[in-house]
Order: structure tokens, then C-alpha cells, then sequence
């Protein structure tokens, strides 16, 4: 007797072996027969003939750290597949937060009416699986968040003293302690921008005496290129860690042979002993928050300062010499390239490009503009995003042919209703994992439906070092997606990216259904997974 079975669909089991026809038992929260089981009986028979059963889709690149206290149920997530997500990244987590008024302004989608009511890893976790959760959530702790809090959240975009970085460690060593499942580094961002690399390699070395997983945005993508990714793999090379590069492809403005000599770097460095994945997120169009066209230096005192330096026409110019902007296209004036994507006092402009706002303001210098969403947004200044097309597709098409190029959002969970309902964050918040298995699968055919979902089951749950999920295994936990692989099809635009997928018809998280015959049920299974 089972409580669910799966019967009669073909098995992609996530190691990248041959799909199979073969049903699925699952008793509780796990699975507990592979094999025939038409003589069996269960309270719940799912015919998934025609259809494939996975593991359900991971997630390894999320910052969904805030919006899943807003609102657990992660429906943007659990209707394409996801069963689990690493928040947490570039440098950006919720804790530890000693001096949390500090770190508001780090934390992406924060909320006020939602109150800070932890400061240790431990205890933000704690909050968090108290949540209704619809996928299971695990944590890096963020190094942009040791840096405010060991720094006490004053003038953190300088290299910090030998007693700080101390702080750091000890910050760090007691967050992998409570559960954090690695360590993130946002080196774009400020104050992760101010780090020297020592910084990093001393932080790394505490990371390596638990073998947690190392996951950095990298200090550069285009123009100086060799010197971001160079120094990720330097620093993985002598700390020991295990490095994980988040979204690795070449922004606009990188040389054409960026991509394809990264990949060499990072052969070199294997050949060196030093164990290396990457990631993409499947789309030309790549995310961030508006406030990062900011000098560093003008993050100084929190968002009253900013908005203060905003404000006086004196500084405008200054605010405009950014000598390491987080985009080429910016100083390159190609504003007709990044649209506004999420911006609440002036949401009749979302989906335009700057260019195009610009000429609507009749503003001659499209960076003037930006500056001045900014400052009308007010407080809410940090949650302003746009999405820019700072992607070649061959660059994402030569990553794909990499066994090792995991796939990610690089976005945070939204719901079209509730708190969250008119929210936007990136274009591939509702559709990353369908689109990927669309384009790259079915369309391109550039890789094997196997291979696929291998990218965003099993592989990403090796490079987490989770061992009981992302395979369809005897006594794995019961994490599974059924879905149509000819159906399946991402739904969103650019103009109305808030649109759930296609060809997803059954979602199992924990052994529950949380998607049923196409249709959200009220199972909130998840739960934070802890290291």
C-alpha cells in the first residue's frame, strides 16, 4: 500500500541516464519503490502516461530570502517545477544582523512591514520554517552582510581592519554552524565591491574546514573579465573550497572570445586541482537592482544619504562618474537596451526602456533619469530593478555544452496575489526552468532531455552536496515534477513576465502534492533545509 502512486510515465531520474518507463511509490516523504507496480494499490494513482516524471527542478541561485517571508508559498517557483531553492546569493543574505537597521538596504524585495526580528543565522532560519513554505529553501550566508555587520554598518565600502575581518570569520564560522550551506560573495555590489582579495581567501578558509560550497558573483564580466573570473579561481585554488561561478557568462561589452577563454581558465584551473561548476540564467536579459548604477562611495550612511546625494543637483555629475559601472551599455549610452522592470511610484513605466522614458520626460541624458526614478522611489529605492540585454546567446549556447553549466533564475519568489501581486523582479522569475528545457531541449536540441534535467536536478544537488534529493532514488526524498515536454512552455514577456508556465501538471514536495492536475493545492510542504 502506497500512498501515492506514479504510474506509467517515463522516468528522467536526474543522473543523466536513459529515461525509462517504470512507475514510482512513495510512502510519507520519500520514495519507496521504482519498478512495476500496476498490482499495487495507493490512495492517490497518478496516470502519467505520455508524460515525464523528474525530480523536482533546483534552484541554486535565488534571492528570495525576503519575499518568501512575505509571502512561503513560492508560487511562482512551485508552478514551473522548483521543489527547492538557495537563497542567499551575490554576497546578499538576511543574516547575521547585529545591527539589522544597517543592513535593510542590502536585502533584496525588503519589506518594512515585515519586522527583523532575528540576528543570527540560526534565528533567521528559525523565522523562515515557521513560514508556510511551498518548496524547500536552503541558505548561503552572504559577505556584503558579514562586512555590515562585522563593520557595524558604518563606512563599509573600505577595505576592512584585520580586527573586522576576525569578526567576519567568527560571523561566518557560527552562520555554517546554524545551517548556512555555503558562503556568497557579491564583488559588483557595494560594500563586497571595497573587498580586497585577501579578504575573500581568509573568509574561504574558514568555509573550507567545513567543505561548504563557495558561490561568487565575480568582480568583473566584461571589459576586465580575466581579472574577475581569474581571481574566483585564485582564491578557490588557495583557500581549498569548492567554487561555485553564478551566472558565468560574459555581460556586454566583454571581447568575443571571453567566453571560450574563461572556459580555458577555468580547464586550467581543474587541471590544477581546484573544483569548479558555473551557472547561467537561460535568457539574454540579466537583472539587478537600478541602485547599482551608484559610485561606491555614494552608498555611504544608508538610503537617507543616498537619497540626499540624489537630491543635490551639485552632485549629480559626480553621482554619474562611475569609473567600474555594473554595465557597459551604460557609459556606452545604449539605454535603448535596458528596460525598468520593477519601479512602484512610477509603475506606468515598467517594460519601457530608459531610452524611452527618457523621451517621454523630454530628458536629454538618460542618466539623469535614472537617477531621478531613484529618488522618487524614496526608501523603496533598492527594490527598483531592470533587466538589461547583456547576454549572447552564443556565449549561453557554449555554456549549455558544458556537462558542468548548472541553470538558475537569479530572481526572487513572487505571487500574483497578496503583497506580492503587482511585483516584478527579472524576466525569468515565472519561466527559467520551463524556458530552459524549451529553448535548449526541444528547440535547439543542444542537449538531451536527460542532460537537461540532469542540469537542474542532479547536478545542482551535488554542487550543494544535498545527497537525498535531485535523483529519483530508493529512499530519496520525495521531490518530483510530471510535466509534458511538449507542452511545457514559458509563458512570460518582457511587457508581462508575470505568467506561469505551461505543460507543468503535478508537483510533489515532501511526498505532498502541491500542484495537482495542473491546479495549486493548499500543501505547503516545504522546509528550510539546514547544512
Amino acid at each position: 500500500m502506497f500512498d501515492i502512486i506514479i504510474a506509467n510515465g517515463l522516468l528522467v531520474d536526474g543522473t543523466g541516464k536513459p529515461a525509462t518507463k517504470q512507475d514510482l511509490g512513495i510512502n510519507g516523504e520519500r520514495i519507496t519503490a521504482i519498478g512495476d507496480l500496476a498490482a499495487a494499490q495507493a490512495e492517490i494513482r497518478i496516470d502519467a502516461d505520455g508524460q515525464i516524471v523528474s525530480p523536482g527542478f533546483i534552484d541554486i541561485h535565488t534571492h528570495s530570502d525576503f519575499s518568501l517571508l512575505v509571502n512561503g508559498k513560492a508560487e511562482s517557483q512551485i508552478h514551473q517545477g522548483v521543489t527547492l531553492e538557495v537563497v542567499g546569493n551575490c554576497g546578499h543574505s538576511c543574516a547575521p544582523c547585529p545591527k539589522c537597521d544597517e543592513l535593510k538596504g542590502s536585502i533584496f524585495g525588503y519589506q518594512s512591514d515585515i519586522d527583523i526580528s532575528w540576528n543570527t543565522f540560526d534565528e533567521y532560519l528559525t523565522v523562515l520554517g515557521e513560514q508556510p513554505l511551498g518548496v524547500n529553501v536552503a541558505a548561503y550566508v552572504g559577505h556584503g552582510t558579514l562586512r555590515i555587520a562585522a563593520m557595524d554598518g558604518k563606512n563599509i565600502n573600505r577595505p576592512a581592519s584585520p580586527v573586522e575581518i576576525k569578526e567576519m570569520e567568527r560571523l561566518l564560522a557560527a552562520s555554517l554552524e546554524e545551517g548556512a550551506i555555503g558562503f556568497s560573495t557579491g564583488l559588483e555590489y557595494s560594500p563586497g565591491s571595497s573587498a580586497p582579495t585577501s579578504e575573500i581567501t581568509q573568509l574561504c578558509r574558514v568555509l573550507q574546514r567545513y567543505d561548504r560550497l563557495y558561490a561568487t558573483h565575480v568582480r568583473n564580466r566584461d571589459i576586465y573579465y580575466e581579472q574577475g573570473f581569474g581571481e574566483a579561481l585564485a582564491v578557490a585554488r588557495n583557500a581549498g573550497v569548492r567554487l561555485q561561478i553564478s551566472h558565468i557568462a560574459p555581460k556586454f561589452g566583454a571581447p568575443a572570445h571571453a567566453m571560450e577563454h574563461t572556459l580555458q581558465m577555468i580547464d586550467w584551473a581543474r587541471h590544477d586541482g581546484v573544483n569548479v561548476a558555473f551557472d547561467i540564467i537561460p535568457h539574454n536579459w540579466g537583472p539587478t537592482t537600478m541602485s547599482s548604477v551608484l559610485p561606491t562611495w555614494a552608498f555611504d550612511g544608508g538610503v537617507t544619504k543616498i537619497l540626499e546625494r540624489l537630491a543635490n543637483p551639485g552632485l549629480r555629475a559626480a553621482l554619474k562618474d562611475n569609473p567600474n559601472p555594473i554595465w557597459q551599455m551604460i557609459p556606452a549610452g545604449r539605454w535603448d537596451l535596458i528596460i525598468l522592470f520593477q519601479c512602484e511610484q512610477n509603475a506606468d513605466l515598467n517594460g519601457l526602456t530608459i531610452a524611452e522614458i527618457a523621451a517621454k520626460r523630454r530628458q536629454k541624458d538618460p542618466h539623469d533619469t535614472v537617477l531621478d526614478l531613484l529618488l522618487e522611489e524614496g526608501e523603496g529605492m533598492f527594490n527598483v530593478t531592470w533587466a538589461a540585454n547583456n547576454f549572447a546567446e552564443s556565449d549561453n549556447r557554449l555554456c549549455v555544452s558544458q556537462s558542468e553549466c548548472g541553470i538558475i533564475s537569479d530572481t526572487i519568489t513572487l505571487a500574483p496575489y497578496g503583497a506580492l501581486g503587482k511585483k516584478r523582479w527579472s524576466p525569468s522569475t515565472y519561466g527559467w526552468a520551463s524556458r530552459f528545457v524549451e529553448h535548449y531541449y526541444r528547440e535547439e536540441k543542444l542537449i538531451t532531455l536527460e542532460d537537461a534535467i540532469r542540469r537542474i536536478t542532479g547536478l545542482a544537488a551535488e554542487r550543494l552536496g544535498i545527497k537525498d534529493r535531485g535523483t529519483l532514488k530508493k529512499g530519496n526524498m520525495a521531490d518530483i515534477t510530471i510535466f509534458s515536454s511538449r507542452e511545457l512552455h514559458d509563458n512570460s514577456t518582457l511587457q508581462d513576465p508575470n505568467r506561469y508556465p505551461s505543460g507543468i501538471d503535478h508537483v510533489i514536495v515532501n511526498g505532498k502534492l502541491a500542484i495537482q492536475a495542473g491546479k495549486r493545492t493548499d500543501n505547503n510542504a516545504g522546509r528550510v533545509l539546514r547544512a
